[in-house]
């Protein structure tokens, strides 16, 4: 397991990808819009070296991002941990009595799949398992 990229919440896209290409020296490589029910959010994709960030906004006022906006304001919504087979990841997990946000599993359009841990057990950050199955 190895950490994959932070989600970070975001009320101004244009402002945050200015913010983290001129300021911060990343690089814009994907913008897209996810609208899945229980997603509904635009994602841009902002490269470092080693390293990536998923800024996003909502686009639908019932987005879980919508409704992290309003509860904690913008910041760091959620910790992604690449793992080399998901499924199996969720049973190890499962088996140590963690517990999944079901309703979040999914295959995104550049193939990561992904699921989000229940808060609960990771002291209230939101933790998203996801693997790459093409790169395996």
């Amino acid at each position: 397991m190895k950490l994959d990229h932070t989600g970070i919440a975001v009320r101004d896209m244009q402002e945050a990808i200015s913010f983290y290409t001129n300021v911060l020296g990343g690089t814009l490589t994907k913008e897209y819009s996810n609208p899945a029910p229980g997603v509904a959010s635009n994602i841009a994709v902002i490269e470092f070296d080693d390293a990536h960030i998923e800024l996003l906004t909502p686009t639908s006022p019932d987005s879980p991002i919508a409704r992290f906006l309003k509860q904690r304001g913008k910041g760091v919504h959620h910790i992604a941990y690449r793992v080399e087979d998901l499924d199996q990841a969720i049973e190890e997990a499962k088996q140590q009595g963690s517990t999944f946000l079901e309703d979040t599993y999914r295959t995104t359009p550049f193939g990561r799949r992904l699921i989000y841990m229940n808060p609960r057990h990771s002291h209230g950050v939101i933790t998203e398992l996801c693997d790459y199955p093409e790169n395996l």
